[in-house]
Formats: C-alpha cells, sequence, structure tokens
C-alpha cells in the first residue's frame, strides 16, 4: 500500500512532514503539490517522499493533486529541507519560496443552520448566540467572516464554536479561487476569403454598418488579431462580432497572452568590451570553474568602476556557450533597470526579471517560462535565487554586501547563503562581486574559502582613471566660525563650481522626511507613534507626521498636546529638509530628489534613473537606494550631508555599515571625463571608518575592524542567534522572554555546550512596533543550533540565525 510523506501547508507547522495514503489509480512524486484533509480542511501540501510504510501510523487520504500540475525539481526540496533546518522555520515556508507565483490559497469557513433542527430553546443560547443563529437561518448561509463583523471577531468565533457543539449549525471550509491564471485573450479572423468578405460587408453595410467595419478592418489587416484592438478601432460590441459568427463570416478563438515586463527585442547582441588584464584573469578563473562542473565560490573585490559588471557579462556568455543557464543577484530593485538594460543589451530575448514591483501576471507568467528553459539568464532581487532555471551554471551576486539580501520575514535566510547552498547542489559557480565586501565574507576568502579576485584599477570610458578626491569637512569647525547651514563653506563651493561647468551633483542623506522629530520647546514633549513608541517624522510636502516604521500618519500639532505652548519647533534633518535648503541655495537648479516617498509608483525608478542619466536635472538629492551601483557618467561631485547616521548604533556592525555606504556613494563621483570629488561632512571626522573610507582603503578598514571583531569575539569568530517574543502587553512578554531564558540556560548546562553566551532578555531596540512588545534572547557561540535543537521553541517566537541590524 504506498504512502507519502507530506510537508502541509499549515500555520502550525508542528511537524515537518504528515503522513498520507496515495489513493489507488492516482500517480504522485516528490515535489508534487497535492491537496490534502487537515483537520477540517483540505490544505495544500508538497509531497517529500513516497514509500511501502507512512511513517506516522494514522493516515488519510491523499485529496487530490493541484491542478495545474506543480512538480518542484528534485534540487529544490534539497534546497528546502536546508534552509528549514539551517534557519529554523517549518519545511513548507521554505519549499513555498520556489513555488508558482500565487499559489497559495487560503481557505474560507461557512455557516449553515442543521436542517435537522426545528425547534430550539432560545433561553439556552447567549445573546451573541441567539443573534448569530438568526442570522444564519435568515441568510441560509453565512460566511465565518462576515458573523466575526457583525460580532467582533473574538466573540463571533465564541458563539460559533458553542452553536457547534450543540450541533446546531455546521461549518463547512472551503477553498479560495485561485489568485492567478494564464491571460487568455479573444482573438478573430475572416473565415471566408477577402473577394467574399468584400461583398458580404457591402451587402451589410446600411442596415448593420458595424458589422461592415468589422469585416472591413479585418480584410484590411490581412491576419488574426485581437478581439480588443478590433473592437477599438470599429467602435463595435460583442452582439456584432456573433452575429458574424452565426452567419460563419469570422472565426474566434482564445490565445494566451504571456505578459512579459521586457519588451521583445530586435536588435541584435551588443559587443563585449575588451577586459583588462586584471578582468581577464579573473574570467580566465570564473570559466576554468565553469567548465569543471563542480561548486566553487569566488569574491570579485573591485574599487567602484572597476568593470564587474562586463567580468559578470562575459562570465554570462561562457556560461551559455556551455550549456548552462544563471540567476543574477541585485540588492534593490532600484538597481534593476540600469542592470535590465545592460544585460538585455548584452543578451536580447534572453533576460527573464523577477521582482516584487512586477504585477502577480507578470511574475506568474516569467515563472512559467523560465520554468521552460526559455531564458538564458535570471534578474532579480533577493526572492529570484529561488526560480526555477534548468540547468543552472552560475550564480551572480551583485553588491554582496548589502543588508537588504537578508529576508526579514520567515524563512529569515541571507540571501549569500542560500546562494552558496543552492550552487553545491547544482555544482554551479558561485561569484560574489562587490567594492566594500561583507567583513565575513573578507575573512572567507582570505582563509581559502573563498577564491579571491582582485579589480583594483577604476575603468572609464575603456580607459584607466583615478578614483575620485575625498574631502572630510569637520562640521565642529563649520559651527565654530558661524556657518548654521546644512552645507560647509566647502560644499557649496564645490557645488556651484560643478553647477557652472554643467556637471551633475548628488547629494546623499540617508534619511527621509523633512524633520527628524517634532518637539515643543516649552516643555519638551515630542511627537511619537502611538503603535511604536518611535518619533514621527515631518513630511512638509504632505504636511504630516508620518511613522518611517508602521506609516502611521497623523496632523501637525498647532499648539503642544502636553502644555498648549505654541512653541513648535522641527529638529533634524531628512531628505526633503536637504531639498528645500538646496532651493534656496540655488534657486536655478533642478532638483530631483529620489528616495521611497517619491518612488512608490510602479516603474518610478526607471523613470527617476532615465531622467537623470539624460541630463534633466542637474542635483540629485537620495537616500541609500542611489548609493548602490548606480552609473551615473555626468555626476563629478557628491557631497555625504551627514556620515555620522547610524555610526554610533548599539550595533557591532555599525561601522562596517557607515564604511561600506560612504565608499559606495562616492564611487558615484567621476564616472564621466571630469574627475570626480566628494564631500564627507561629520562630527567625528577622525572615526576609522570615515577616515577608511575617505581613502578608499578597504584593507585598513577590514584590519581594523577584524581586530575588534576578534577580541570580542564577534562574528566571524562566533555565530548569533537572535530569538524574538512581541506581544501586547509588556509584562507578559518579558514573563514569556524569562521562562525561555530560564529553559535555554537549563538546557545548555544539562548538555554540557562549551562557548556559548545568553544575552538577554532585554528589551528589543525598538522595544515597541506596530502596538506590539518585543523581548529579545542572543545566543552567542561556536553553534548555536545545537542549543536549538535541544529546546522546544513555542511557536510565537521569532527565530533569526546570523542577524543583522538592530531590527
Amino acid at each position: 500500500m504506498p504512502y507519502a510523506e507530506v510537508s502541509v501547508n499549515s500555520p502550525s507547522g508542528i511537524k515537518p512532514t504528515f503522513s498520507y495514503h496515495i489513493p489507488e489509480g492516482m500517480e504522485v512524486q516528490p515535489g508534487q503539490a497535492v491537496w490534502v484533509p487537515f483537520g477540517r480542511q483540505l490544505l495544500q501540501g508538497i509531497v517529500i517522499s513516497t514509500g511501502d510504510s507512512p511513517e506516522y501510523e494514522q493516515t488519510r487520504d491523499i485529496a487530490g493533486i493541484v491542478d495545474p500540475p506543480v512538480i518542484l525539481p528534485l534540487s529544490s526540496l534539497q534546497l528546502g529541507k536546508w534552509l528549514s533546518a539551517y534557519y529554523r522555520c517549518p519545511l513548507f515556508q521554505s519549499l513555498a519560496l520556489m513555488l508558482p507565483p500565487g499559489f497559495g490559497r487560503s481557505n474560507f469557513c461557512t455557516l449553515v443552520a442543521n436542517p435537522d433542527v426545528d425547534i430550539i430553546c432560545s433561553e439556552s443560547l447567549s445573546s451573541d448566540e441567539r443573534e448569530l443563529f438568526e442570522k444564519i437561518t435568515a441568510c441560509g448561509l453565512l460566511e465565518l467572516k462576515n458573523a466575526e463583523k457583525i460580532l467582533g471577531k473574538q466573540r463571533a468565533q465564541r458563539a460559533v464554536s458553542s452553536l457547534a457543539r450543540r450541533n446546531l449549525i455546521f461549518r463547512n471550509f472551503h477553498l479560495s479561487p485561485a489568485r492567478i491564471s494564464p491571460k487568455m485573450e479573444v482573438f478573430i479572423e475572416l473565415a471566408v476569403d477577402h473577394e467574399t468578405a468584400g461583398k458580404e460587408a457591402a451587402k451589410l453595410a446600411a442596415r448593420s454598418p458595424k458589422q461592415a467595419m468589422i469585416l472591413y478592418y479585418l480584410e484590411k489587416v490581412k491576419t488574426s488579431v485581437s478581439w480588443r484592438e478590433v473592437s477599438q478601432a470599429t467602435s463595435s460590441s460583442i452582439s456584432s462580432r456573433k452575429a458574424l459568427e452565426d452567419k460563419g463570416l469570422v472565426a474566434v478563438n482564445k490565445r494566451e497572452i504571456i505578459r512579459r515586463p521586457i519588451p521583445v527585442s530586435t536588435q541584435p547582441p551588443g559587443p563585449p568590451l575588451k577586459p583588462n588584464n586584471m578582468q581577464q584573469r579573473a574570467l580566465d578563473e570564473i570559466t576554468s570553474s565553469l567548465k569543471c562542473n563542480s561548486s566553487h565560490n569566488f569574491l570579485l573585490h573591485g574599487v567602484t568602476g572597476s568593470g564587474k559588471t562586463e567580468v559578470y557579462l562575459q562570465a554570462l556568455d561562457q556560461a551559455i556557450r556551455l550549456g548552462k543557464k544563471a540567476i543574477v543577484l541585485v540588492p534593490e530593485i532600484s538597481l534593476t533597470p540600469q542592470i535590465i538594460n545592460r544585460f538585455t543589451a548584452r543578451f536580447p530575448n534572453q533576460v527573464a526579471v523577477l521582482h516584487s514591483t512586477l504585477s502577480l501576471g507578470e511574475r506568474f507568467d516569467q515563472w512559467r517560462e523560465i520554468k521552460e528553459g526559455k531564458y538564458n539568464v535570471v534578474i532579480g532581487a533577493r526572492s529570484a535565487l529561488f526560480a526555477p532555471q534548468p540547468d543552472l551554471g552560475l550564480v551572480v551576486m551583485d553588491e554582496e554586501h548589502e543588508w537588504s539580501y537578508k529576508q526579514d520575514t520567515s524563512p529569515r535566510y541571507h540571501t549569500r547563503t542560500a546562494a552558496q547552498e543552492l550552487c553545491r547542489i547544482n555544482n554551479a559557480t558561485l561569484v560574489l562581486g562587490s567594492a566594500t565586501p561583507d567583513v565575513e565574507t573578507y575573512y572567507k576568502a582570505s582563509t581559502g574559502e573563498y577564491r579571491i579576485l582582485k579589480l583594483s584599477e577604476r575603468i572609464t570610458q575603456g580607459r584607466a582613471s583615478s578614483l575620485p578626491e575625498v574631502e572630510v569637512v569637520d562640521l565642529r569647525e563649520e559651527l565654530k566660525t558661524g556657518n548654521r547651514s546644512i552645507f560647509s563653506r566647502a560644499l557649496q563651493t564645490e557645488i556651484r563650481t560643478a553647477l557652472d561647468r554643467k556637471d551633475q551633483v548628488i547629494l546623499f542623506l540617508n534619511r527621509r522626511g523633512g524633520a527628524t522629530f517634532v518637539q515643543c520647546r516649552s516643555c519638551g514633549y515630542v511627537a511619537v507613534c502611538r503603535r511604536c513608541r518611535i518619533t514621527l517624522s515631518y513630511h512638509p510636502q504632505e504636511e504630516k507626521l508620518v511613522c518611517h516604521h508602521c506609516n502611521l500618519r497623523q496632523p501637525i500639532p498647532g499648539i503642544c498636546p502636553q502644555c498648549l505652548s505654541k512653541r513648535i519647533k522641527y529638529l533634524g534633518l531628512g531628505t526633503q529638509g536637504v531639498e528645500i535648503e538646496i532651493t534656496s541655495l540655488f534657486p536655478k537648479a533642478r532638483i530631483l530628489r529620489w528616495d521611497s516617498d517619491t518612488t512608490r509608483n510602479k516603474g518610478s525608478h526607471g523613470t527617476f534613473l532615465k531622467r537623470f542619466i539624460d541630463g534633466k536635472a542637474d542635483i540629485l538629492i537620495g537616500t541609500q537606494m542611489i548609493a548602490k551601483g548606480m552609473d551615473f557618467p555626468g555626476v563629478s561631485l557628491v557631497g555625504v550631508i551627514n556620515a555620522d547616521i547610524g555610526i554610533n548604533l548599539p550595533d557591532f556592525r555599525a561601522g562596517e555599515h557607515a564604511f561600506s555606504l560612504l565608499c559606495q556613494v562616492a564611487g558615484r563621483a567621476g564616472r564621466g571625463d571630469t574627475t570626480g570629488k566628494v564631500i564627507i561632512q561629520s562630527y567625528f571626522p577622525d572615526h576609522y571608518a570615515i577616515q577608511a573610507a575617505a581613502n578608499h582603503d578597504y584593507e585598513g578598514f577590514f584590519n581594523t575592524e577584524i581586530a575588534y571583531r576578534r577580541s570580542l569575539k564577534q562574528p566571524p569568530f562566533s555565530r548569533l542567534a537572535r530569538l524574538i517574543f512581541s506581544h501586547t502587553n509588556d509584562d507578559f512578554c518579558r514573563r514569556e522572554a524569562l521562562r525561555l531564558k530560564m529553559e535555554l540556560s537549563e538546557n545548555c548546562g544539562r548538555i554540557g555546550i562549551a562557548g556559548l553566551t545568553l544575552i538577554g532578555p532585554v528589551p528589543a531596540f525598538y522595544h515597541r512596533l506596530r502596538g506590539r512588545y518585543r523581548w529579545s534572547i542572543i545566543i552567542k557561540g561556536p553553534d548555536p543550533a545545537v542549543l536549538l535543537e535541544a529546546t522546544k521553541i513555542p511557536p510565537r517566537w521569532k527565530v533569526d540565525i546570523d542577524p543583522l541590524g538592530l531590527d
């Protein structure tokens, strides 16, 4: 009797798999998506394995196979199991990363009265039960969500449970409709020859002019055409089309329309550039790895503008020549338009894109075509790593140091770590590229785990060029001389010079909004988010106070709500504030602000990029999204308004983050014919990260940083796991954190794990977010997973392996 072990899409996540019997006549295989009964519900599942005996005694029959069929390859099952084990998350959550977009379908519950119950004793029912039963009886069928709207969620659920226990109502579970399906469009063509069509059109012209117009239009185009086009051109209705069908004059059929985010190109492939000696050496090593069909990891460490993208392009060309396909990862959606343009120019009609700003239909069609092997290259943000790319031979991870490669919801994977495992499973080559590699990545390269490839020379217009000159301005000295402006005198002078030369300028500040917070100067009151207890930022264009965590928006107080004073002051600075200041200083300059407030619409990143590259703006103001891999040939000056943001946060990675960001944004200057200049403004000009960035000295920064890490036993000399518990009640949250800490301590002592440290429980850095208090415990040591395996972590706890940032 055949059985299958199935990973079920259940929120409980109690066990990785459940045993199900395969009914007679049904054929399933590992990786197959199926419907299975789970309690009273019907849920989606993925078959992990099949066999003659079940792992668990109690079994039920598989209800059916998901249609259209979805079968994950064995390599995807391997990766899903590894992700689940490494990141301590339910198996189905890991496998879901590899399923087609729109695959998930939820259940909904309907309530119906028991037809065998004629009379009930209303006195035995509570008022909620009586009201709900009467509503169900009157409607015949009531959705649970509508019952919750009537009584409220908790009251409705109590009443439904009580009525169901008494057998007065039945609860039925149904599957919601599929979220996405292939897009079908109606096409129409002549069913008779052109001569006949012309004669019939002439006959119909007087009494049925619309039908005649349709025939004339089809006779003109001489091919099958979409009905939408015909109806728009002739202003005809479906009734006219059906009348022609009935007369046998036209034929109608449905065809699938592929939703492609990249238009089909008719241009020939662009020629490759001639690599310099360092690029050629890097290419030779990558090509050698591709040819030997085994997994190798490379770190391509090149200064900004050193031609890393050209190495990627030519490595991809080598992979394609060897019959292999590739995945290219970028950290930000804002980077995608420029990199897509370069890759599609080199590989026309061979590039697919996958990222969250595409419509669900576009992602669904791209996923299916990728699975069918129609694209040699897939480009996207972190989720593109799990695209069903067959014959995978090469994975490129650009700007590998970026924190956005870490997923912030379960499974909380890091793309770099997952990519390394994916390449191991597929015997593929992994290339990590960066001008400022992650400290842990560079340490692995220095110890031989990765092979390092160096590009130490900047290339501009096909020739060697120098990195931009960097000047660090001490803002303390500016204050001493009476300069209260956010722009130092040096920066103002350089902006004026650049504008006079018709060059472009970038002004960088990693904080959006107009002011960081709003304060009463009489009593000290600061406006904070009522859900997050975080200061609200002032956004002058909207005239609102905004929470940058939960997006709460509220009006600006005219008077202080605490002391009724009118002395309300806007303090701190954001990109909107910089825009206002620079406009007053240089009123004739064309200003463009690029941050998450101005790029909410689909395609807005590409629009902003084109405007600036086309020279339609003189000064670009932006946050970190403009610092990552962008190529702006017209920029000769970069000004960092405040380099100190985040540099003194209580995070051992704060220095690394500041150094990386400064080097990246400085690298936007001097990529054209003009030598670049960078002005970094700071109140801590002697900080090692700022000094190293000013000197373009990654090695010096790494040596200082790795010494700090070694002395404090921070990664890469240890590993971290963070456990976070959240609740609306702060005291309950604290008690639960203390309880788990005691259990972890007892298990650590019982097992005798050496070198393991428990930190906390402590309030999380953002103690309250979206109305929930948060407490955290950090496990630090050689392998925190050993302790986690020995401890049953309750479902409501979040487990973050190898965490980044303060969350």
